[in-house]
């Protein structure tokens, strides 16, 4: 087999969803599981909806989630450039040669003319197709001598070149889906090159692919009904197909529809890599990178949706995605969008890091609050301590806000819990138990005070419970000892005593 060779072709119309980032993701994995290209193209020849901004978001949305491209945009190989607008001139020269071949045609049909076709249609019940059974009912190179249509061009006429397809039954192979059959009769002559000198994503696309030698197109289902037009085009010009695959929808959480980027506003969650501002709404869309997701969790949240490893893992990082990826074992089913699920990914990618790395964004979060946190170690060793609880930095200010201020009221409800007639004088003994050991370590702590309740023949939780409650403010929170040790002595026993004067 030729080297692998793979694209991700978006549209620069508005900020990359993460269906699309799913598809690069999935092209990505199978050209690097294969010692493979990804390419990266722009086709941009849809003018009208291009959005400023959209492609440099697309390119920092791949390099973000850890995908980036072999090849395309700043990145030229031997097959550019890759944006389709810059490619311009080529297509029209191909579309003269499928004319030539006879797999094409002319046709300057008016817009009016053909709106009023369909009018017609739409009068008696019909759906309106522009094929082989009505293209002796307009004016094309079917109704018109070929002197007439040269004249037509000559002198400025607009036009459009429609393809015509084969009339046959066609067999083609999805390696998602399996065998596709459809009868081409059924399609209808779609326009390949538009009056304003501009090809159509059909034309566009398969040249496109064929001279970048693309051995595999890996795009959403959306495009299945593509993929006849597509494979007769190759034939066509008498060229060799790429494989194809197409992937499964990605569906709303209520498994209803495909996901769209009103979803997140009403579900509560991003549906796009990065923030976006949409100058022409004057709103401002949510991405994960902003709501503090990490990319590792993303990837892996986005590999599960629509593939399956066929294993009881599910914590993949980057590589072993690579290693384990094969588009067999995509399912042709849409995938249910799961919040929860993702929020899941978020937390065993999180607390996976090291503790200085979520320790110096935890630092800056404790900057902006204006939270004296005193040296980096010391932030460091408390998002160690609680990391395991968080799913978010911003969850660190929840967990272990007691770590750098002392509480000043108590939990309500915990309160009742912990402390009764009686734990004002036991915790008074247990400031003196602190303040007699020698060893402030956690374990030094412990053995200390526990060894004092045994002494004592009391239970544990009359003494836990209130000490939990005097140095944090409720009975949240990691091994109160460590907490104690952490904190240090002194400020242990300051906090007891507050406790003493507040609950007693």
């Amino acid at each position: 087999m030729s080297k692998v060779r793979v694209r991700f072709a978006p549209s620069p119309t508005g900020p990359l969803h993460i269906g699309g980032v799913r598809t690069a993701l999935f092209n990505y994995l199978f050209a690097k599981k294969h010692a493979g290209d990804f390419i990266l193209r722009i086709e941009d020849t849809d003018q009208n909806r291009y959005v400023e901004g959209a492609e440099q978001y697309i390119i920092d949305a791949l390099n973000w989630c850890g995908i980036p491209y072999d090849e395309g945009i700043n990145k030229e190989g031997d097959c550019g450039p890759y944006r389709q607008s810059e490619r311009k001139a080529m297509y029209k020269d191909y579309a003269l040669e499928l004319i030539s071949k006879g797999a094409a045609y002319y046709a300057f049909d008016t817009a009016d003319a053909l709106t009023e076709a369909r009018k017609t249609a739409e009068a008696q019940k019909q759906t309106f197709i522009y094929n082989h059974t009505v293209r002796h009912e307009f004016e094309n190179s079917f109704t018109l001598s070929n002197d007439e249509v040269q004249e037509r061009i000559n002198r400025g006429d607009d036009y459009v070149i429609r393809f015509k397809p084969e009339l046959k039954t066609l067999h083609m192979h999805d390696i998602v889906r399996k065998g596709v059959t459809i009868d081409t009769s059924l399609l209808d002559d779609k326009v390949l090159f538009k009056s304003d000198g501009m090809p159509t994503y059909h034309l566009a696309n398969v040249v496109d692919d064929h001279d970048m030698r693309i051995t595999h197109v890996i795009r959403g289902e959306e495009w299945l009904p593509s993929m006849a037009l597509h494979v007769l085009l190759y034939e066509s010009f008498g060229w060799e197909a790429p494989q194809f695959a197409h992937l499964p929808l990605i569906l709303k959480p209520t498994g209803k529809g495909k996901l769209s980027k009103r979803d997140g506003a009403k579900f509560g969650f991003p549906v796009f890599p990065l923030e976006w501002f949409d100058k022409k709404e004057d709103t401002t869309y949510a991405g994960y990178r902003e709501d503090g997701y990490l990319p590792e969790a993303v990837i892996n949240m986005l590999a599960f949706l629509g593939w399956n490893p066929g294993t009881e893992q599910e914590l993949f990082s980057l590589e072993d995605l690579v290693a384990t990826f094969s588009l067999e074992k995509v399912n042709s089913a849409g995938a249910k969008f799961d919040l929860e699920k993702t929020k899941w990914f978020q937390q065993q990618w999180y607390v996976q890091q090291d503790d200085a790395v979520i320790g110096a964004a935890f630092a800056k979060a404790l900057q902006e609050q204006h939270i004296d946190y005193g040296s980096q170690d010391y932030v460091n060793l408390v998002a160690g301590l609680v990391k395991e609880r968080a799913v978010f930095t911003e969850d660190l200010f929840e967990l272990a806000r007691f770590f750098f201020t002392a509480p000043t009221s108590y939990d309500e409800k915990a309160s009742k819990k912990a402390w009764k007639e009686g734990t004002s004088d036991i915790m008074n003994d247990v400031i003196t138990v602190i303040e007699n050991c020698d060893d402030d370590s956690a374990t030094g702590l412990s053995t200390a005070v526990k060894g004092w309740i045994t002494s004592q023949e009391m239970g544990f939780g009359k003494v836990m419970m209130p000490l939990r409650l005097s140095l944090v403010g409720s009975l949240m929170g990691p091994d109160v000892f460590e907490i104690a040790s952490v904190i240090g002595k002194k400020e242990s026993v300051q906090r007891i005593h507050n406790a003493i004067k507040h609950l007693g």
